[in-house]
């Protein structure tokens, strides 16, 4: 079972219908449901997924360099994918991750799935929870 806010799933959705006809790839990350201010109903050390890096941040010094600054290392668990085509699944072109979301159009939450990376289908669960406010970096 794989768990994710409504607002990211909802965000999602939205930019995998703003790329359309293109698919998207974005990466996805998680806070332990205990960090959350109200109570997620969840053991505290339960994964939900709460964030996303935007595809293309860095893109410049990636394209120069081959250094993806977009994405944190290490600090994505999962990815989301959209397939404009319809295909509710995981395709051998799509960029593998422990867990991929997927979407399919008309991009509404009826059209949105979790796989693992060999393409087995996994109940999600979307909680209705805001994650803790993210503190500025120094």
């Amino acid at each position: 079972m794989y768990y994710l806010t409504r607002g990211l799933q909802q965000t999602l959705l939205r930019l995998a219908g703003e790329a359309e006809p293109d698919s998207t790839t974005i990466s996805l990350s998680v806070t332990r449901a205990g960090e959350f201010e109200t109570d997620t109903g969840l053991d505290p050390e339960t994964p939900v997924f709460t964030h996303f890096y935007m595809p293309g941040a860095g893109g410049s010094v990636n394209a120069v360099f081959g250094v993806d600054l977009g994405t944190p290392v290490g600090q994505t668990e999962g990815r989301f994918v959209s397939h404009p085509g319809g295909d509710l699944g995981v395709s051998k072109l799509d960029d593998l991750h422990e867990v991929v979301f997927v979407a399919v159009p008309p991009w509404d939450e009826g059209d949105f799935g979790a796989f693992d990376r060999r393409g087995a289908r996994k109940d999600i669960t979307v909680i209705d929870a805001e994650p803790p406010a993210e503190e500025p970096g120094l």
